[in-house]
């Protein structure tokens, strides 16, 4: 029997596999084999080089609940700044996905984005969830 996975489903899973994998580095805290700083700073590098699917698209971010960017593939410069304010066609995405990341499953916002080396705005679909021990809302998206 064959099943047909959706992208929001796809997306989901793939949140839930990073934070999965933050879990197993927050283990090694719990047992005192790295300090807090030093798991944050593991979970961060992993992250931040975590592909699936089409690798220029199926990537990771986190940023704090307030708003503060931890991760964000291909813009090394933006991570330790606030992207709180940001804004594309009147929607305040990154408010959106702590919003959503935030609630008890996480959620699912729709915002316009350009692809990685592109300059038009296209919609774009993202699933964030919250990463309780470090503060972090992970997310990852897909091009409808």
């Amino acid at each position: 029997m064959t099943r047909n996975v959706s992208m929001d489903e796809l997306v989901k899973c793939e949140v839930q596999t990073a934070i999965s994998m933050l879990e197993a580095i927050h283990d090694k805290v719990l047992k005192k084999e790295l300090s807090m700083e030093q798991a944050e700073k593991l979970g961060a590098d992993l992250l931040r080089n975590l592909r699936y699917g089409d690798k220029s698209e199926g990537y990771f971010w986190a940023d704090t609940p307030e708003g503060v960017n931890v991760v964000l593939y291909g813009r090394k410069d933006v991570e330790g700044k606030s992207r709180y304010e940001a804004n594309i066609m009147g929607v305040d995405y990154i408010k959106e996905f702590i919003a959503k990341g935030l609630q008890p499953n996480g959620g699912y916002s729709d915002y316009w984005f350009t692809k990685i080396g592109g300059t038009e705005l296209m919609p774009k679909r993202a699933y964030t969830l919250l990463f309780k021990p470090f503060g972090w809302i992970v997310g990852t998206g897909y091009y409808p």
